[in-house]
């Protein structure tokens, strides 16, 4: 029926084709998963087929209550709107993203890395590069990384302070005794930075409750809760009664050797998959899958919690325990004309490697896009226009 209906709808004016087109890839995606990275510290939740048959029913009369009221779409000329489609990867009015005055990060902030785990001391660089490559004063090749960053700039808080541009690597933790066991509970990460303060360690990280933001990683041999399943990472704010303070702070896991065609695609092929993926598979650009993937979902989670540290600013959506945040809009995307399991139009360096990013020391990064407020649409520093 629906695609019956697409069909009539198309016949009718293509620009009611095409809003439907949207919406309908829209709802359909939220009910069949939630992609690579979690909301705050919960379960991921679906629609029940009957809220999706009674939210489609409603988007159905929504549409042909428009094309009545409004016969003007009748005049609009396909061809703009066939531009407006190619130039505006996931654009849409009718994303309802809202900001509900909570703060955000505005002033310089200071991440801490607690390394979780047995980690290879070559692929810990090829993170702290991606780290450095945020607040890169001035890069050598574009699009870098810090270009990519001031898309997150453009949020503010209600003062109309925006997210700050320096993020510094203050310090680092090395949790190598496993220190909550081999396998972590959402809950259990908050006493991996309780462990990182402790001052019975010989090197504690601060307690940094105004400008610190804490960045847990864990290693390939960590299994955390969700992870694979529903996650590729979160982030949350620590509870004072764990951690002694309110701190944002996130999570990401290593998926080489558990989920890398979940956690690190296109690097990988999607598990159960037998038709080649749109993209292809391509090439880690700093040779290690796993790592390689973890540094889009390390940039996704920063930008939401830069965005949403105590999960009351920058999201979309009613419910705040179940927001969709700036990144969120955007999962998937790395290039124009991206969508539908195809990355989009990106780089390949001599080796055949995807990279839409450059950092510091000639690295050479793939990182998803984000929700630009301004242009109303996902939007990275690559972009064709």
């Amino acid at each position: 029926m629906i695609i019956l209906f697409a069909h009539c709808m198309f016949l009718l004016h293509p620009t009611i084709f095409i809003i439907f087109n949207f919406s309908l890839s829209l709802n359909t995606s939220l009910y069949i998963e939630e992609h690579m990275t979690s909301k705050i510290g919960r379960k991921e939740e679906f629609l029940k087929p009957q809220q999706y048959n009674k939210q489609m029913q409603n988007l159905l009369n929504l549409l042909l209550l428009l094309f009545a009221l409004f016969p003007s779409f009748q005049a609009l000329p396909w061809r703009t709107q066939e531009n407006h489609l190619n130039n505006f990867e996931g654009s849409s009015d009718l994303v309802n993203l809202e900001y509900h005055m909570g703060p955000v990060l505005a002033s310089p902030i200071n991440l801490y890395i607690i390394w979780y785990g047995h980690w290879n001391p070559n692929l810990q660089d090829i993170i702290r590069d991606f780290i450095f490559s945020l607040s890169s004063p001035s890069p050598s090749h574009r699009p870098s990384v810090t270009d990519w960053w001031q898309t997150i700039e453009l949020y503010a808080d209600q003062t109309g302070l925006n997210i700050t541009g320096t993020i510094r690597l203050s310090n680092e933790f090395h949790d190598s005794s496993y220190s909550q066991g081999n396998y972590l509970s959402r809950l259990a990460i908050q006493h991996v930075i309780k462990n990182s303060i402790t001052s019975q360690n010989p090197r504690p990280l601060p307690l940094n409750p105004y400008t610190g933001l804490y960045l847990v990683l864990t290693s390939p041999d960590v299994q955390v809760q969700d992870f694979c399943r529903a996650v590729c990472g979160f982030h949350y704010f620590t509870f004072p009664a764990v951690v002694g303070a309110t701190v944002p702070y996130a999570w990401v896991g290593h998926s080489g050797k558990q989920c890398p065609g979940i956690c690190a695609y296109p690097f990988a092929r999607p598990e159960g998959s037998e038709a080649p993926p749109p993209s292809g598979i391509m090439g880690a650009p700093n040779g290690d899958v796993g790592v390689d993937g973890m540094v889009s979902v390390i940039a996704h989670e920063l930008a939401e919690t830069s965005s949403n540290p105590l999960v009351n600013a920058w999201y979309a959506g009613d419910d705040p325990t179940a927001p969709t945040e700036i990144a969120d809009l955007c999962v998937g995307l790395y290039g124009s004309g991206g969508g539908g399991g195809y990355v989009g139009n990106v780089y390949r360096d001599y080796w055949g490697n995807g990279y839409n990013l450059n950092g510091v020391k000639g690295r050479k990064f793939l990182v998803q896009w984000v929700w630009n407020p301004v242009q109303k649409r996902c939007f990275g520093p690559n972009a064709l226009d």
